[in-house]
């Protein structure tokens, strides 16, 4: 039987008070606790392509970014975003203001996020041992490209770059965007029929959250969403559509 457990990075509780989760907090804890489900709700006898293990690295976010989106609902807020002290919900013009700070800026974030991706591709595809990383060079091809913001001379953002220069992303921080397109694009099903419909569940359950690395990713997908995966719905759901 596969065991998860999350280590969240919460503040303690003040003496002589509950610990409260911010709003950031609880998309957090949402957010882990959909990596928790993945490994889990396993199908899979073989540890090393059950649960997260064996996923494809674009494809290994979608569950807990999936899971992020109910902590953005009004019918799972109403549920849980009350007061500690008289149980009285948020009340709507705050839980509007909340929601409306989703799309805040997103195609700064979303512009920004690409730039750090075609960077990522561009120095591993484009690489010649004779003519040298050109780590600044392409940079700021990449910039003039899609940056919305330039950036002064002294700026060393490669330095600390660590995803792809001391993490496991090289050539991969794209996966971050796509996992957000498959995340909002599986959520989508779920509000066309309601965000609590057991059958749609029931479904993501079967196709993708039980199958582990058992199968190609996509082909999870397709199974679950019917199609391949609609960049729209993404757009969509950060105020980016038409």
């Amino acid at each position: 039987m596969p065991v998860a457990y999350l280590v969240c990075n919460f503040l303690p509780a003040a003496k002589g008070k509950p610990a409260l989760l911010t709003h950031d907090d609880v998309v957090t804890m949402f957010h882990e606790f959909g990596h928790g489900l993945h490994h889990m709700l396993t199908r899979v006898g073989y540890p090393s392509i059950s649960g997260i293990n064996g996923v494809s690295w674009d494809a290994v976010e979608l569950p807990s970014q999936f899971l992020e989106n109910f902590a953005w609902r009004p019918e799972v807020l109403s549920t849980m975003a009350r007061h500690f002290e008289t149980g009285a919900p948020l009340p709507a013009e705050q839980q509007r203001q909340l929601l409306g700070s989703r799309t805040f800026h997103a195609g700064l974030a979303t512009m920004r996020q690409l730039e750090f991706a075609l960077f990522d591709f561009r120095l591993h595809a484009e690489y010649d041992p004779a003519r040298g990383a050109r780590i600044e060079e392409i940079l700021r091809e990449v910039r003039a490209e899609v940056a919305v913001f330039a950036v002064p001379e002294w700026n060393r953002f490669p330095h600390n770059f660590g995803h792809i220069f001391a993490g496991g992303y090289a050539a991969g921080y794209y996966s971050y965007k796509w996992a957000e397109v498959l995340a909002a694009d599986a959520f989508a099903a779920f509000e066309e029929h309601g965000v609590f419909d057991r059958q749609v569940a029931q479904r993501f359950l079967d196709a993708i959250l039980s199958a582990g690395g058992s199968r190609k990713a996509l082909d999870a997908f397709v199974e679950f969403r019917g199609r391949p995966p609609d960049v729209n719905a993404l757009l969509k759901q950060q105020g980016l559509a038409q």
